[in-house]
């Protein structure tokens, strides 16, 4: 079975899926190691950490389907990828979905912004309308290679017209094909519930837990007694290693040496087993020598 055949045999249980969020080889290996059975690349997190800028669809799909590739070359369960807005029209979206799946991408995420888009927490969304975005969803399915691609749908409506809108927008993105259902920023537990009663039943719906978000903040366990099916915390980690990194720059120019800040660092010995160093010299080493050489 392969990653990306796995997720969706993966959904099909009852059990909810937790994908942290990740934007690099290193962050997407480390998921990895410590269990994850799936991560979720995130727009914004590139955003951030290539950008140093905020989520306003200033990242470009060559941007993200050069991240996807590094990260997919590097781990071996599945990844779930911000396909934002599809980039663009129908066709646009149908160039990115073909793209992101050589690049080895499980699931493909598409929003019903307008472009530029921005994130699902942020204030100020415009919206596409409801049928050019089950246009996009139909020219996703038609160009993926793989059915067991997964074509997420996400809508920002709650924002912008309101929950009533938003789930009847996600019931036509079910009618267009959609694999799995995302309604963006629901406020509180009680818009949660309305969510999973209207969709639940049809489709895995997705949940996305932001750090002082529009979202009321649940546990995995939370969530699943709901009714989701994945939750993802597309952004914890580049919060969480903002902080630290500000803490260290802090510590090494106020005292000149890494010294203080020694105990919360990796070693190079450390770092190097962490990423496989030993492992990959021993493998380059069948190439040193010529076979043919008598």
């Amino acid at each position: 079975m392969t990653a990306v055949s796995g997720l969706r045999t993966r959904l099909a249980g009852k059990k909810i899926l937790l994908a942290p969020g990740i934007f690099d080889g290193l962050s997407a290996l480390l998921a990895q190691k410590a269990g994850a059975e799936a991560v979720y690349l995130s727009g914004a997190s590139i955003a951030y950490t290539r950008l140093g800028r905020p989520d306003i669809g200033l990242v470009s799909m060559s941007e993200v389907a050069e991240t996807l590739a590094q990260i997919c070359d590097r781990i071996s369960i599945p990844l779930i990828a911000d396909a934002d807005n599809g980039f663009g029209n129908a066709l646009n979206v149908q160039r990115c979905v073909r793209v992101f799946e050589r690049a080895g991408a499980a699931a493909i995420q598409i929003e019903d912004q307008s472009y530029p888009k921005r994130c699902g927490h942020l204030d100020g969304k415009v919206l596409i309308s409801a049928r050019e975005m089950a246009g996009k969803i139909r020219a996703a399915l038609d160009a993926r290679t793989s059915s067991d691609t997964l074509v997420i749908a996400r809508t920002d409506a709650i924002a912008v017209e309101g929950l009533e809108s938003a789930i009847e927008r996600a019931e036509r993105y079910a009618d267009a094909g959609a694999d799995v259902l995302f309604v963006e920023a629901p406020k509180d537990r009680a818009a949660m519930d309305a969510i999973v009663g209207r969709l639940g039943g049809r489709l895995p719906l997705l949940a996305n837990m932001v750090e002082g978000g529009k979202s009321e903040m649940l546990s995995a366990g939370e969530l699943e007694a709901i009714g989701y099916s994945i939750v993802i915390f597309p952004g914890g980690l580049v919060r969480a290693q903002t902080r630290l990194t500000q803490e260290y720059f802090s510590s090494l120019l106020s005292n000149g040496t890494t010294r203080p800040f020694r105990e919360r660092m990796m070693d190079f010995a450390g770092m190097n087993d962490v990423i496989g160093t030993p492992q990959m010299l021993d493998a380059g080493r069948i190439y040193d020598s010529d076979e043919s050489d008598p």
